[in-house]
């Protein structure tokens, strides 16, 4: 037997003469240890240089094959002892090995029941095969595209001709779960024909919970871009927009919001968008905090679109309603959104740029400039930028034409622009219509002042009142920072 300096007995019993594969004793050594005191045992030996010694005659030939590969432990006595070194990188791979083997044999284990699976569904126990496919998709992903390949989906979608709202739920969750993730199994299920089986369980069979589960559906399939169109003109958004006020489920609620948003973002279904009532339903519910965000990312999605423009500017109170959410610091978020709206509207229209102006937007917007995130900044500005061009010709034309009308609305940048205009006439030269509104525009912008300061959070003795009139009165357009 092959000594070791350190006397060491775990190297001893490494190191003895070969010992068949196939010998009762090779089991016994096998089974005495753990894989991890194993591999200690082997590293062990070579730390100490054991050495291999020639079998006697009488001794079995070594039964065990030589390594192919590379040694996996390297020493300087692997060269200076090769046959000592070769038992111990063959009894390492051996382990390894046996490693590999269990993760095939979980993997077949696996096939073997999805393949049951599939069969059960062929079979006249599709609903507990729907089950198994609901609870075996729920988080490892292999199973859905192992599934879908083996041809799970068919028989699911035969399912939903059911009319039974038992198998009809456990048919949708199934494909839900599918779909999950899966991009290939988002565009088979709706190849397949999945979107107007579903519509027709909600016409046909109307079911609260057939119908979550029909919106959880269109929110994922919604996810891929291919699906968006088919999605769109298959009739599914005025399901989603009526559902919005139908259900009483949150959860619906929120997947009926999350699934238009997805469908708003294909230029394709813009009309049929506008065909609904969304676009008025959207105006009406902006005051709801919770939902409003995905809101005005909808419209976001849609206000390139002039016929949308257009839908929206014709709902009533419109933009008093968005200068509204401008006004809204504590959701950063939304003052984003509403200030991209009304930007893309005041560049596309004289005629929306005058109705911001008429719903007190310069305010807005200059208080925006100063408290909001720096994308809101930076919109504000274009904004307040586009309508001081805007006015400044208006009044520019005005005073060519010696007109003394002035729009009351228009009163703080319209009125700064004039005088700046007539800065050397005389004060008994202006008629009383100009003094109600040079009065009416100190007045408005001591008030906008006292609110910028209020959200500010800046000490009340920061207030300005005398002083403010003071300035008021030698206001010019300068004085405005656009």
């Amino acid at each position: 037997m092959g000594k070791c300096h350190r006397g060491n007995d775990v190297a001893s019993v490494v190191l003895d003469p070969p010992v068949s594969t196939t010998g009762p004793d090779h089991f016994k050594l096998w089974s005495s240890f753990s894989r991890a005191s194993f591999r200690r045992m082997i590293l062990d030996a070579v730390r100490c240089g054991g050495r291999s010694h020639k079998p006697s005659s009488k001794s079995p030939p070594d039964q065990l094959p030589r390594p192919v590969g590379p040694i996996d432990i390297r020493s300087d006595c692997e060269h200076k002892k090769p046959a000592g070194s070769d038992r111990l990188s063959e009894l390492l791979r051996l382990s390894e090995s046996s490693e590999n083997e269990e993760d095939v044999r979980q993997k077949v284990q696996m096939l073997e029941e999805l393949k049951r699976v599939v069969k059960r569904l062929q079979s006249s126990n599709v609903l507990e095969g729907a089950k198994e496919v609901r609870r075996l998709t729920k988080e490892v992903s292999d199973a859905r595209t192992t599934l879908a390949l083996l041809g799970a989906i068919p028989p699911l979608m035969a399912l939903l001709d059911s009319e039974d709202s038992i198998s009809q739920i456990a048919a949708l969750y199934a494909l839900l779960n599918l779909a999950i993730g899966n991009d290939a199994n988002k565009a088979a299920i709706v190849k397949a024909g999945a979107i107007h089986k579903m519509l027709k369980l909600v016409n046909e069979f109307p079911n609260p919970d057939v119908a979550e589960a029909v919106v959880a559906n269109f929110l994922g399939l919604s996810a891929l871009d291919s699906n968006k169109p088919i999605i769109g003109s298959s009739g599914a958004i005025p399901f989603l927009v009526k559902n919005l006020d139908n259900t009483n489920s949150c959860q619906a609620r929120q997947d009926s919001l999350r699934a238009l948003y997805n469908l708003s973002i294909s230029p394709l279904n813009v009309f049929p968008i506008l065909e609904s009532d969304l676009i008025a339903y959207i105006m009406n519910k902006l005051g709801d905090m919770d939902v409003s965000e995905r809101f005005l990312s909808i419209l976001c999605n849609l206000v390139s679109v002039a016929e949308a423009r257009k839908a929206i500017s014709s709902v009533p109170d419109a933009f008093p309603m968005l200068v509204d959410v401008v006004s809204w610091t504590d959701a950063p978020g939304c003052q984003e959104k509403a200030s991209y709206i009304l930007m893309v509207m005041a560049h596309k229209s004289y005629g929306d740029r005058q109705a911001m102006i008429e719903a007190g937007v310069a305010s807005a917007l200059l208080e925006l400039t100063l408290l909001g995130s720096t994308l809101a900044q930076k919109r504000a500005s274009r904004i307040l930028e586009c309508l001081r061009v805007d006015k400044g010709k208006q009044v520019s034309d005005n005073y060519g034409g010696m007109s003394t009308t002035i729009s009351a609305p228009q009163d703080c940048t319209t009125y700064c622009s004039s005088v700046e205009l007539k800065d050397g006439m005389e004060d008994d030269m202006m008629s009383e219509e100009k003094k109600a509104v040079k009065q009416l525009v100190q007045q408005s912008l001591q008030n906008n002042m006292k609110r910028i300061v209020k959200r500010a959070n800046l000490p009340h003795e920061f207030v300005p009142s005398d002083h403010l009139k003071t300035f008021t009165s030698s206001s010019t357009s300068k004085s405005v920072p656009f």
